[in-house]
């Protein structure tokens, strides 16, 4: 079975439940056209056993490490029994020589499958895909647990219940919680052992997706201890970071940067924009995501040439941004290089067309028929 289609005609909880029922086998892709993101769900027999995202992909070993679960020493030890011919994946050699338990890499691996999943849970827009057939392409890193999908059914649409409150006060992750001052009026406040937690990391300058990526827990649950914590009085909330406090953040902030970046250009504010990602350049020196952001604002700004060489340099990391390819057909188009332009926007058309939405294939389109009429014009 292969079933697609845009998620505003069929919801991703509707598309979940039925490979659940089906006991299907094979992977869900849901891409998101105003994210710029897209995850992907492994199925097995109607379960979950992994699960990735574009924008966070959390290599297995990395996490461990991030959450002191391991040292680098050991990822580093198991990468080279694997070169050197190991054909475990890198979580079963890991556990083989003692550097971290089954049970504990179990858990931080379904976490990570969790949290991606109730990323995806949580998008209304954008278009799904579900391939069916033998799971081949799971890759060396990825240990693979056993998630029952009605358990993350029903704990997706208790956290998006959640979130219609919480976000109110905590509109995205990116979120800076920063210690109050006491306002001396003597109440008591009991704490939780994870209020604690939360409150040590709070220094004014992590987000709440770094506080959950240090302690190792989900950026869901960080954010509902920040938001009892900030009720209570204990902590306040920095929604917008200064640029100077954005360049100085951790490279983890990138992507907190550019969904501001995106919402700022439907909003029509270039400038903020443009401030947005320049932060997100300071975070890091080599971005495709960011580089397809300058791209875009320099075809903006009426600078296709300047556009151009970002956008390339996008590909030149990463080939398979498709963005990039139908930005850049506009870059070189606006320099009248039009069968240049038809080339990548065809490209486009080719490798994403199945994953936008209609609306977009059809401007797309458009844009080659014209080109094509005005380039028969100038040679005939």
């Amino acid at each position: 079975m292969a079933i697609e289609g845009p998620l505003r005609e069929l919801g991703i909880h509707d598309v979940f439940q039925l490979l659940d029922l089906s006991r299907k086998t094979g992977v869900l892709t849901v891409a998101s056209g105003l994210r710029r993101n897209r995850g992907q769900v492994y199925f097995e027999d109607g379960a979950i056993i992994y699960a990735s995202i574009q924008t966070n992909p959390h290599p297995l070993g990395s996490l461990l490490v991030r959450t002191g679960r391991l040292s680098a020493a050991d990822v580093r030890r198991a990468r080279d029994m694997q070169r050197a011919g190991d054909g475990r994946r890198l979580g079963e050699i890991l556990v083989a020589i003692g550097a971290v338990s089954p049970g504990e890499l179990e858990r931080q691996v379904r976490s990570q499958v969790e949290e991606v999943v109730f990323e995806v849970m949580s998008w209304d827009e954008g278009h799904f895909s579900f391939v069916e057939g033998p799971l081949e392409d799971v890759g060396a890193d990825a240990t693979t647990v056993r998630v029952p999908t009605s358990s993350l059914l029903l704990e997706g649409a208790r956290r998006i219940d959640e979130w219609s409150r919480i976000e109110k006060t905590i509109p995205h992750v990116g979120v800076i919680p920063v210690l109050a001052v006491p306002n001396g009026d003597g109440g008591l406040v009991e704490l939780q052992s994870t209020d604690w937690k939360v409150l040590a990391l709070t220094d004014g300058v992590r987000s709440i997706r770094t506080i959950a990526q240090q302690l190792g827990t989900s950026e869901f649950d960080v954010a509902k201890t920040v938001f009892g914590l900030h009720a209570a009085g204990l902590v306040g909330l920095q929604l917008r970071p200064s640029d100077a406090e954005e360049g100085a953040g951790e490279g983890n902030e990138v992507q907190d940067l550019l969904a501001d970046a995106a919402k700022a250009l439907q909003e029509g504010d270039e400038d903020r924009a443009w401030r947005r990602v320049e932060a997100a350049r300071r975070h890091t020196a080599e971005s495709p995501e960011v580089d397809v952001f300058l791209g875009e604002l320099e075809l903006r700004r009426g600078r296709p040439a300047t556009a151009e060489e970002a956008l390339r340099r996008a590909l030149r990391y990463d080939p398979m941004l498709t963005t990039a390819h139908r930005l850049l057909g506009e870059a070189v188009a606006r320099q009248g290089r039009i069968g240049e332009a038809v080339d990548w926007w065809q490209r486009w058309l080719s490798v994403n067309e199945e994953l936008v939405e209609p609306e977009d294939s059809k401007v797309v389109r458009e844009a080659i028929r014209a080109a094509l009429t005005l380039q028969s014009f100038l040679y005939e």
